[in-house]
């Protein structure tokens, strides 16, 4: 397994993973906009030649907004949202930003569960932030 920065020719990968896991999956423009700011951090995990997770960040005065974090559905549980996820904030700590903070669907457990064991604390609710299916978030932060 290998954590490495996204660049452009894993677009198409990045791409058809976020279609496969989220209801309201950003457009391959989105993606590219991000990567192209000097601001941000955009990961991803190759296992045997193939993209199989990526995670990012927009860097805001001197936060990290934590905005996709994915990994394929038949390799969740072995470890790589926690490798790429420490390996981001390393990053972002290292770009001089303070404090994290990122939304998670109420309902996303294992989600919530790993973001807790890498120190994010729950600091509210946002109602019906998700659609399709309509569903509260929870705000979590990292100090």
């Amino acid at each position: 397994m290998m954590i490495r920065t996204m660049k452009e020719k894993d677009l198409a990968a990045v791409h058809q993973i976020e279609c496969s896991i989220f209801s309201k999956p950003w457009s391959m423009a989105d993606f590219t906009d991000s990567i192209r700011s000097p601001e941000n951090i955009y990961l991803v995990v190759e296992k045997q030649d193939e993209i199989v997770a990526y995670c990012g960040l927009w860097g805001v005065a001197g936060e990290g907004q934590i905005n996709n974090v994915a990994v394929k559905q038949n390799l969740r549980g072995q470890g790589i949202g926690r490798a790429m996820l420490s390996l981001l904030i390393k990053l972002g700590r290292k770009q001089g930003l303070r404090a994290f903070t990122l939304e998670v669907r109420v309902s996303n457990l294992p989600a919530i569960a790993l973001y807790r064991k890498l120190g994010f604390k729950d600091a509210g609710v946002r109602r019906n932030f998700y659609e399709a299916p309509a569903e509260d978030a929870l705000i979590m932060w990292l100090q």
